[in-house]
């Protein structure tokens, strides 16, 4: 469990990703959602990839990665992606199947979290392309609390095959 003051504002880094609907309108309806909490403040928004869906068969997705400044605990920021997420649709039907909308916490500051309900750094933030692309362009000298390299470092060692950056 982490604790947080909640005085402190804090850098996280989210992963935004849809590949049913229109998802570029989607995605910066969740972006905007966001930025409209007095909580949380915008600091940077990546290009869009267009990206091979991971998982079952199903069509390519959008994605690309916001960070921000917050005063909500690592708890109630989760919660308030879970709302967005659902307002736009998300049902949670079988694991990395096609959705709406899927906000992911990336990265918390330096903090390392593992609760029932979230795992911070993700679990698998430094195996995906199509995660790392667009996080080194918003946070390339980020360190990896786990892992101790930059994100810069971790965009180096994937494979980028099927990862497409888009014209924003």
């Amino acid at each position: 469990m982490v604790l947080t003051d909640p005085q402190a504002s804090n850098l996280v880094a989210i992963a935004l990703g849809s590949n049913l609907g229109d998802s570029r309108t989607i995605l910066m309806a969740a972006i905007d959602q966001l930025s409209q909490d007095p909580k949380i403040k915008l600091q940077a928004t990546s290009h869009w990839y267009q990206t091979a869906a991971v998982g079952p068969p199903q069509p390519d997705y959008l994605n690309g990665c916001v960070s921000i400044l917050t005063t909500y605990s690592p708890e109630v920021l989760l919660e308030k992606l879970l709302a967005i997420e659902s307002q736009f649709g998300r049902v949670r039907r079988e694991r990395w199947g096609p959705r709406t909308l899927d906000l992911d916490v990336l990265l918390f500051g330096q903090s390392v979290i593992q609760t029932q309900t979230l795992t911070v750094p993700h679990p698998y933030l430094h195996e995906r392309a199509f995660v790392l692309a667009p996080l080194a362009e918003i946070c390339p000298g980020w360190n990896h609390p786990v892992l101790k390299q930059t994100i810069a470092e971790l965009a180096k060692a994937v494979d980028y095959t099927g990862v497409h950056r888009l014209a924003n």
